[in-house]
């Protein structure tokens, strides 16, 4: 999650429609009205008054924070384009380089809490460039914002009333709490509902400082993972070569079979030891593939579900794991070729498909624009039923085929 911030003012008319809102629904007048109906939520929450008067006085609604909602990057690009600058040498290199000088402490944090410690700095790195970029967003603006109007409304409440609780127990100020555009905050960009559930005071200093104390923000990273599934020395996955033929619908994350039957359906591999010999062949995977039957296939395993619990995002979970294993002297390069050529659909676009599979009978859900597990299995029926490679890849080509 990253960020810039801009004024409400003469943008205001251009932004809003951008993000699909009427000016008139976003005039200062609606804002106050509901900013006065979330006051007394969050009062109910038990924020005092003090806090809500310190918090949200003078507060206005930011409008970039609509475009950015509506066009995340690791959503709206190509994921061969995402991980050209998630995985960059400049990227690696500096990782690399972050990583020798907190040796010391990654390895203590590792061993306390069963996470592999270039998969702690590889989060590090995507999510605030090592702590060069953690964002100057007002976090309590931002999360206004997305509260007030929007498809994100619940998040926002539920993250600004998050937000006012750091405030109101001390861990923060209101002038520390700056971040992203999503009001993620600190080196590693913990939204504040998950500060206050997971956030660790590594050194004992009676703050859990994920702003400027490293080993507060490791310990909370590897907290975050490890609640979440994540076990050291176990893979995150692999990249495999799939036989001619394959039946692509087994790319579902409902599919999880064991490496010995992916390994006896004809995956294998593409570099180093078969499936059988470099895992425990009762060990259950995933298949993704994120830019469909033209593009590279990985079997994933549950430590690449932990990190997708860290930001639901193939491309995001991708450029992690592949980070780390060039952080720890590993190659992470990706062999097969993207489909490069390809152009990834527009905000509008997407819509336009979920509505198209929606108008032939196969519901993929809201049609919101996001091509998640529900739009990607009603893409496969269709898929199947047209005859095509049921990947569930959502495609310029696709979407001219669905018109």
């Amino acid at each position: 999650m990253k960020s810039w911030l801009i004024s409400l003012g003469a943008f205001a008319a251009i932004s809003l429609s951008g993000a699909g809102l009427s000016p008139a629904r976003a005039n200062p007048g609606d804002f106050d009205h509901w900013l006065k109906s979330f006051r007394a939520e969050a009062a109910s929450a038990g924020i005092s008054d003090s806090v809500l008067d310190e918090a949200l006085t003078g507060l206005s609604i930011n409008p970039r924070v609509y475009e950015l909602n509506d066009n995340q990057p690791e959503f709206a690009r190509g994921v061969w384009d995402y991980l050209d600058s998630a995985v960059s040498a400049t990227r690696i290199n500096n990782g690399k380089t972050k990583y020798l000088e907190n040796q010391r402490l990654f390895s203590l944090i590792e061993d306390a809490y069963g996470v592999d410690a270039e998969i702690i700095a590889a989060i590090w790195g995507l999510e605030s460039s090592y702590g060069a970029i953690m964002g100057d967003y007002d976090a309590i603006q931002a999360l206004a914002t997305l509260a007030f109007e929007g498809r994100r409304t619940g998040y926002g409440r539920s993250q600004l009333i998050g937000a006012l609780k750091i405030i109101q127990h001390g861990y923060a100020t209101r002038s520390e709490l700056k971040g992203s555009w999503a009001g993620a905050m600190g080196h590693t960009q913990f939204i504040p509902t998950t500060y206050l559930s997971y956030a660790i005071d590594h050194d004992g200093d009676g703050r859990r400082d994920i702003w400027s104390n490293l080993g507060d923000v490791f310990a909370s990273t590897a907290n975050y993972l490890s609640v979440s599934g994540y076990r050291a020395n176990e893979p995150w996955g692999v990249e495999v070569r799939l036989p001619s033929g394959f039946d692509y619908s087994l790319a579902d994350s409902d599919v999880k079979k064991a490496v010995v039957e992916w390994a006896a359906g004809g995956v294998e591999a593409i570099r180093g030891p078969g499936l059988i010999e470099r895992f425990d062949p009762n060990m259950r995977g995933r298949l993704i593939i994120p830019a469909g039957a033209r593009g590279p296939a990985f079997i994933v395993f549950d430590n690449f579900g932990a990190i997708l619990k860290y930001n639901r995002s193939t491309s995001y979970a991708l450029a992690v794991s592949l980070l780390s294993e060039e952080i720890a002297g590993r190659s992470g390069a990706v062999t097969a070729s993207w489909p490069r050529d390809d152009r990834p659909l527009t905000l509008e676009e997407r819509k336009a498909l979920q509505q198209a599979l929606k108008d032939r009978g196969f519901d993929p859900g809201p049609v919101d624009g996001i091509i998640g597990a529900g739009t990607k299995r009603a893409l496969r029926a269709w898929q199947q039923q047209a005859g095509l490679p049921a990947d569930g890849y959502a495609s310029a080509a696709v979407l001219e085929a669905l018109r």
